[in-house]
């Protein structure tokens, strides 16, 4: 279950903040885990599977994807920081559909058009 925050309501546009959580990438545990690139930026607008940002376990990276569409809030990470399964990345600005987790419609989901 993603990780969220609910933020103050405004009538007719309700958002929260949700948690950017790297997953467990099923790597060696004792291998640091590097924040090696970030694809977006603070205030970015993305869509849920966008790539986020990238990190490096020894020769091998990974990409963390957007868990939803919204625009990048907070990143907490920075580049050649180490992090662990589980660690909070940043926090997506999202639509509050009133669940904990899935994807906006598309009348609802930010940004720019799908291809």
């Amino acid at each position: 279950m993603p990780a969220s925050i609910r933020t103050g309501r405004q009538p007719g546009f309700a958002m929260r903040l949700e948690a950017v959580v790297l997953p467990e990438l099923g790597t060696d545990p004792d291998e640091p885990i590097i924040i090696s690139h970030w694809f977006a930026s603070r205030g970015d607008e993305v869509w849920e599977g966008d790539r986020l940002v990238e990190v490096l376990v020894g020769p091998a990276t990974f990409d963390v994807p957007a868990p939803r569409s919204g625009r990048v809030a907070e990143i907490r990470g920075r580049e050649d920081d180490r992090v662990w399964p589980g660690s909070v990345l940043g926090l997506l600005l999202v639509p509050d559909d009133g669940t904990d987790g899935g994807s906006p419609t598309p009348d609802d989901a930010p940004g720019r058009p799908r291809p």
